[in-house]
């Protein structure tokens, strides 16, 4: 004879494996978890598919849905026609699929708009679990947000293109705003020079953008808007006295005159904050501005102008190696 087939088993380590050894604390374990993701913002609720009615529901969702009670009521009690019908044709899916089901619903509640996200799941042939979640303030915020980068990329916008009118046939990188290679290194020449002459020390701070893979995904438009924030950035943070130049396609170099190692690497750190905390909008979309810095000082980390670039250089390398969005103080050789 053929044994009659078992019942299949719970899959070890699950909740039903768990509840079917302790029988005992069946109850308990499902009013704990109940009771659990209630604070969080989530009521269950279970519905009878045959009269699509409430068989269980939480007080909260009875709060949720203005009600004074939802145990016993179906959706078209509480609902619209055509609310109640996009209801049931997601509750349909789930007791076909067999599998949980995550929907959105914007539904009218006492003349309020309100959205929520519900997750459901069958129980068996005859029931289905439901956990509802308000995200009405949620999507709120989301549209405020919205609105506000949608004002701060005009006004970003507004304000490159008059600077730009202003600053045309300046000698001035167009995107950036700032001087270009061959202005700096003129300057740079200068400074040694002169520290050399009255025996003080300047820094020389390397600026790389760091990359971004959702960035390079939005193309070349969001990476100039990236250069025109960082360009903004050093007009603001330096003095009449230093020089910030755009020394390559994504390379700056600024130097400051007159100022000590420590002294750099503050304000280099303070610079490195602010940009990490600037929005900069292409499409509604903040794009985040992250950059890394070496710092090397005259004539403390190298006396000559190639060592001195060159230490600048590797200690931006070394900043992103670590990860970027970091300032990184330039080797100093002994001997």
């Amino acid at each position: 004879m053929t044994a009659a087939p078992t019942a299949m088993q719970p899959p070890p380590g699950s909740l039903a494996q768990w509840l079917k050894a302790h029988a005992e604390l069946g109850d308990e374990g499902i009013d704990g978890l109940a009771a659990l993701i209630e604070p969080l913002g989530n009521q269950p609720a279970i519905k009878a598919v045959a009269s699509g009615r409430y068989v269980f529901a939480s007080a909260g969702l009875a709060q949720m849905l203005e009600r004074e009670v939802v145990v016993g009521c179906t959706d078209a009690d509480i609902l619209r026609p055509d609310e109640t019908n996009a209801l049931r044709r997601v509750e349909q899916t789930v007791m076909a699929q067999r599998l949980p089901v995550v929907s959105e619903h914007k539904l009218e509640i006492n003349g309020r708009r309100r959205e929520f996200t519900v997750a459901r799941l069958a129980l068996g042939q005859e029931f289905l679990l439901s956990v509802w979640h308000e995200i009405t303030e949620e999507r709120q915020r989301e549209a405020h947000l919205r609105r506000a980068l949608a004002q701060i990329e005009q006004q970003q916008g507004s304000m490159e293109q008059a600077r730009r009118e202003l600053e045309r046939g300046s000698g001035r990188d167009e995107v950036s705003g700032l001087y270009m290679r061959a202005q700096f290194e003129d300057q740079l020449l200068r400074e040694i020079d002169l520290s050399t002459r009255e025996h003080r020390e300047f820094a020389l701070v390397a600026i790389a953008l760091d990359p971004s893979p959702a960035v390079a995904s939005l193309g070349e438009e969001a990476q100039q808007r990236l250069l025109e924030g960082l360009g903004r950035m050093l007009r603001l943070n330096t003095r009449a006295m230093d020089s910030a130049c755009r020394i390559g396609e994504q390379r700056f170099a600024v130097l400051l005159s007159g100022v000590g190692l420590a002294t750099a690497h503050a304000r280099m750190e303070q610079l490195r904050r602010q940009c990490a905390g600037q929005i900069v909008v292409l499409h509604g979309q903040d794009l985040g501005l992250s950059i890394s810095m070496g710092v090397s000082s005259f004539p403390h980390t190298a006396s000559r102008l190639d060592d001195l670039v060159a230490a600048s250089e590797n200690a931006v390398h070394e900043a992103q190696r670590r990860g970027g969005n970091q300032v990184v103080l330039a080797s100093i050789a002994f001997g």
